[in-house]
């Protein structure tokens, strides 16, 4: 397993954590950071406080693109396996989309249902579809006239 799947994996230990607990998706970081057994990378503090000051804009774009699945249905695994990797591929320049997505299907496979992988990897590719297309230009629009 490479450096930043670990790093990967922790962050969805504490996201989940999180969310199992009702607390706000970087609730438990803190107590993570203070106790730091075992310790907690860089790199994992920076996915979780991403995903956390983002979760709205992610949720909604989970939410937009994942057809007959609201985010409650999902298991909470790979809702917060495909919060990272949204947060990866929207967000974070450094990180490839394909080696976001590859990441998350990877961590479905060892973590949750039979049918995660395909579903996580199935989003994520039109999530990442969606952001590399380009926006079309507005119209412009017709000066208004004066009115008397």
């Amino acid at each position: 397993m490479g450096a930043r799947t670990k790093y990967r994996k922790r962050a969805l230990d504490i996201l989940f954590e999180s969310e199992s607990r009702g607390l706000s998706a970087d609730g438990t970081l803190a107590d993570r950071l203070e106790v730091n057994d075992p310790p907690v990378n860089p790199y994992t503090v920076s996915l979780v406080k991403g995903v956390a000051a983002h979760i709205g804009e992610i949720d909604a774009l989970l939410a937009e693109y994942s057809v007959g699945w609201t985010l409650d249905r999902m298991p909470a695994v790979d809702r917060n396996l495909l919060r990272i990797a949204v947060y990866e591929i929207k967000y974070l320049d450094d990180v490839p989309d394909a080696v976001a997505i590859s990441e998350a299907v990877e961590l479905a496979k060892e973590l949750s249902t039979d049918e995660s992988p395909r579903f996580v990897n199935g989003l994520l590719s039109k999530v990442s579809q969606v952001k590399t297309k380009p926006v079309p230009p507005s119209e412009p629009s017709e000066p208004s006239e004066p009115t008397e």
